[in-house]
């Protein structure tokens, strides 16, 4: 089964992000983590904060995921991604930043404070992290 391929295209409102021939596509949704190979059955899902590992026949590549939805078919996968970058895209020290802005509002337990919000931004951050291999 890995030998097979499929398309896949992510795109961004600003771009093409990604278009090309893959084995393997792994990321990660609401509903958990998960890997989609050639033939997979037809379904969508929305796409949540984390790496996006991209399996093509020379090798991987990964990208960080912020959010988005996935349509899935058997001979192709489309991902729209509200957020998408390659790792040397991505301001390293801008999203140490605002990790700690996240981390601080979660940890101080101030009133007004929206958890939701501060946890995401957290989210997003370490994945950004993760992806810039740091």
């Amino acid at each position: 089964m890995a030998d097979k391929t499929f398309k896949l295209e992510v795109v961004a409102p600003d771009r093409t992000f990604y278009e090309g021939d893959v084995t393997m596509v792994e990321l990660t949704t609401t509903e958990g983590d998960v890997g989609i190979y050639a033939e997979h059955i037809p379904m969508t899902m929305i796409v949540a904060p984390g790496v996006l590992t991209i399996t093509e026949p020379s090798g991987k590549k990964k990208a960080s995921l912020i959010s988005g939805f996935m349509e899935i078919k058997q001979d192709k996968v489309t991902i729209l991604a509200e957020t998408v970058e390659w790792p040397d895209e991505i301001d390293l020290d801008r999203a140490k930043e605002a990790y700690k802005r996240a981390k601080s509002r979660l940890d101080g337990h101030k009133d007004g404070v929206n958890i939701a919000r501060a946890e995401a931004a957290l989210k997003r951050a370490l994945t950004r992290q993760e992806a810039a291999g740091r």
